[in-house]
């Protein structure tokens, strides 16, 4: 009997392409929710005169409100062109890379449904080599998104994304591009497996339900899935990775790692820094992607 719904081969350029387009339309929707919560994880508490320390932003919402207030609505999309250029990057090749490196682990004439395992692996290793090359991106995109409202006559460190790349060259050299690239590897490889992993999996578990198929529906769901287990996994490392290119007072990533959980950890630790609609809400990307 002929199958009637044979494999579309797509080509890699032909996912990377899909795979970058619906990164940027994601990164558009959700850039105001990055934006709070980059400020949420470089804030520090503020004393005040009775000895309390008060944090400035307060939860997903508060940070919302408090930036259009003091900075206008566009101050929410401050880093969306440096994200852009991240997503391009990042998001083709994570994604993108995913399928041919999953196919080589497993051998190309395997038969069958793939081992989780394997999918966490090459989830990670897509993870790490995507964020390798695009981490300049997302450096440029958390120095500006840090920028809060600056005091009358105080210049902005950056005019722009494209400034941004020149004068981090100019004046902390080109190795300063990949600064936090440690943490940023980790954060990336745990999330990226977390997402595409769990993705994966799950989208084959709901097909396996009777009145499910390969539709919009089930890559929905399998997205929203997928996106709050990575934010429950990711957390840690992400405000490790935004302190250490938003904040050069640390001095490595350990010494990051310990003094966020020494100070920090109750009220405002590594646990509370990013509201999980926002990685439920980036991961429908993969909606937009196509599948073999």
């Amino acid at each position: 009997m002929a199958d009637l719904n044979p494999r579309i081969e797509i080509s890699f350029l032909e996912t990377f392409i899909c795979s970058a387009f619906a990164a940027c339309f994601a990164e558009l929707c959700t850039v105001p929710l990055d934006t709070a919560k980059v400020r949420l994880q470089l804030q520090r508490k503020i004393p005040t005169g009775d000895g309390d320390n008060l944090p400035k932003y307060r939860g997903s919402l508060g940070t919302l409100s408090t930036i259009a207030r003091e900075e206008g609505i566009s101050g929410l999309w401050k880093g969306v062109i440096a994200g852009l250029h991240r997503q391009c990057i990042y998001g083709g090749l994570r994604i993108g890379l995913y399928e041919p490196v999953k196919t080589f682990l497993v051998g190309s004439d395997f038969i069958g449904d793939i081992p989780l395992y394997q999918k966490i692996l090459a989830a990670l290793l897509t993870g790490a080599i995507a964020i390798i090359v695009a981490n300049p991106t997302d450096l440029v995109k958390v120095r500006l998104q840090s920028e809060g409202k600056l005091p009358a006559g105080v210049p902005k460190r950056y005019a722009g994304a494209v400034d941004a790349y020149f004068t981090i060259v100019k004046m902390e050299g080109v190795s300063a591009l990949w600064t936090g690239l440690g943490p940023n590897i980790a954060r990336n490889a745990i999330v990226n497996a977390a997402e595409l992993a769990s993705y994966d999996q799950i989208k084959e578990t709901i097909m396996k339900i009777p009145g499910f198929g390969d539709s919009v529906l089930t890559h929905l769901l399998a997205g929203l899935a997928a996106g709050f287990f990575a934010v429950c996994i990711g957390s840690p490392v992400d405000v490790v990775k935004s302190r250490m290119m938003g904040d050069s007072t640390y001095r490595n990533t350990i010494d990051c790692f310990i003094k966020t959980m020494k100070t920090e950890v109750g009220d405002y630790g590594l646990l509370q820094r990013i509201p999980p609609e926002f990685y439920a809400a980036r991961n429908l990307e993969r909606c937009y992607v196509p599948h073999t």
